[in-house]
Parts: structure tokens; sequence; C-alpha cells
């Protein structure tokens, strides 16, 4: 059986509490909807396999990238700020050989007061996770997080998505109706709709995510998702300045350029030799 580790010893100061985040406490519901998103997998997992030693996953929700990789062998720490998404991951994993299980711990922690007291040779971010670090407060807690984790000749890999400005400034008076969705969690199926309202001087876009019953309209409810973008320069000097130098930067997890029409950003960083504040 997987490993479990409730608190981790932090910081005095502990960050902010995040907000924006009730998407995750249906993890069901963020399994089905995101059950086709898989253009990561064979990226991250050929990263973990070249770093040949132990990888820090943060952010890892339900284990959609932990299980790709102890499918492939490699031991992972697997660390997310909710419980049931952990949980969830811990009931997927159930279902791998013994064999791979043992391999795995689950870490519920705040990444930016994360103290594991040990070091990996790879550290993960993926799906988008830094966008919810919201001020600059909190990337920074983050990026200290990361750097005091990582082995001196680590590699940091992480994707955020590609600020598109004509998509962020959608009128935020407008709901885009999209197809009927499917819940697991109560087995029902939901009218939806999105709205979209972005702050263009904080770089946080607030998605409003609506539900409706189909078989009771009455019953409705409203899910939001809070993002914080990112800009490549502005992205590269945040690494900078904590410490980390850019190895690659990508537009796609097949190494494509980046450019304006880019959908994520993909980026390895290394530990650069002047240490953060």
């Amino acid at each position: 059986m997987p490993r479990t580790r409730a608190k981790p010893t932090r910081d005095a100061s502990p960050a902010p509490t995040l907000h924006g985040h009730e998407l995750y406490t249906r993890p069901r519901y963020y399994d089905h909807a995101f059950r086709a998103h898989r253009r990561d997998l064979p990226y991250y997992v050929a990263l973990a396999q070249r770093a040949r030693g132990p990888v820090l996953e943060l952010g890892a929700g339900t284990g959609r990238i932990t299980l790709a990789l102890l499918r492939a062998g490699v031991p992972v720490t697997a660390v997310d700020q909710s419980q049931s998404m952990l949980e969830r991951a811990r009931e997927r994993a159930s279902a791998l050989p013994q064999s791979d299980q043992r391999r795995l711990e689950l870490v519920q922690a705040d990444l930016r007061s994360l103290r594991l007291r040990k070091r990996f040779a790879l550290v993960l971010a993926p799906f988008n996770l830094l966008m919810h670090m919201y001020t600059r407060r909190d990337v920074e807690a983050a990026l200290r997080s990361v750097h005091r984790h990582l082995s001196p000749r680590g590699r940091f890999a992480f994707d955020v998505l590609m600020p598109d400005l004509g998509v962020l400034r959608r009128p935020a008076s407008r709901f885009y109706r999209c197809r009927p969705v499917f819940d697991p969690s109560d087995g029902q199926r939901y009218a939806y709709a999105e709205q979209f309202a972005y702050d263009p001087v904080a770089q946080v876009q607030t998605v409003s995510m609506h539900f409706q019953r189909l078989d009771r309209p009455s019953e409705e409810r409203t899910t939001p998702l809070v993002l914080r973008f990112f800009f490549p320069q502005e992205l590269s000097a945040l690494l900078h300045y904590n410490g980390f130098s850019v190895v690659e930067q990508y537009g796609g997890w097949r190494g494509e350029p980046l450019n304006e029409d880019s959908e994520s950003q993909v980026i390895v960083a290394r530990p650069a030799r002047t240490k953060p504040r």
C-alpha cells in the first residue's frame, strides 16, 4: 500500500490559504472531465526515467501522472493540498501491483511551505499547478520550496497556459454554453456553461462553471476556478530571481517552439549557482 504522510514539517509562518479550488473537492468529476488530457504523460514519464532518481510531484491530484510514473518503475512522492484528491489517488493506486504501490508516498501539504527533509532528482509541477500561485509572494514561496527539495544537479519541470489576450478579454457578462456533462460523484447529467472574468492588473482569471441538473433544473451550482497567468518573459524573470536557470522552454510536450499559437508553456529549469534570497 502507498505510504501516507498527513502533516509534514512546515515553515513557522505559513503562506496565505489558496482559494478558487472548489473543483478539486469533486475528484471523480475531475477525473471524468479531464480523462482525455494525456498529451503530457509521455513527456513527464520520459523526464522521470532520464532523471534516474526519486521524483517529487507537486499538485499530484488524483494521480493522473503519478500512476503513469509508477507503472514506468519510478519512485514518486506525490504531494497535494486536497485531502479528497489524495484519497482518490490512493484508491486508484490500490489497483496497481504491490511492487508499484511500494514506490509511492502520498503527502498532504501546501507546496509553499513543504519541508520533506530530502532532495529529489526531479521535481514536477504539471497541469498548470503554478497558475494557483496568485501573488508574487505565492510564486516565490513555491519556488523556494522547489529549490530546497531539488538536488544540486536536479531539474524542475512544469507547464502553465500561454496567455491569449483575445481569449482573456472575453466579456465577463457572457455565458458560454457547452455540451451537457456527466458527474460520476452523483450519477447525474448537467447542463453546463462557463463564464470568464479576467483582472488584467493581477493577471488572474476567474472561471465560473455553472451546473444545472437536466432532470431537475431548480438544482444548480456554480464552481469557481481561479487561475493566474504568466507571460513568458515574466516567468523567466521569476525563475531567474528565485535561483533557477531555464534549460528548456517549449510550446508543447513534443518540443514545439513557443510562439503566439502555443497553448501551453513547458519549462525545464535547474538550480542556478546563486541560491535564492
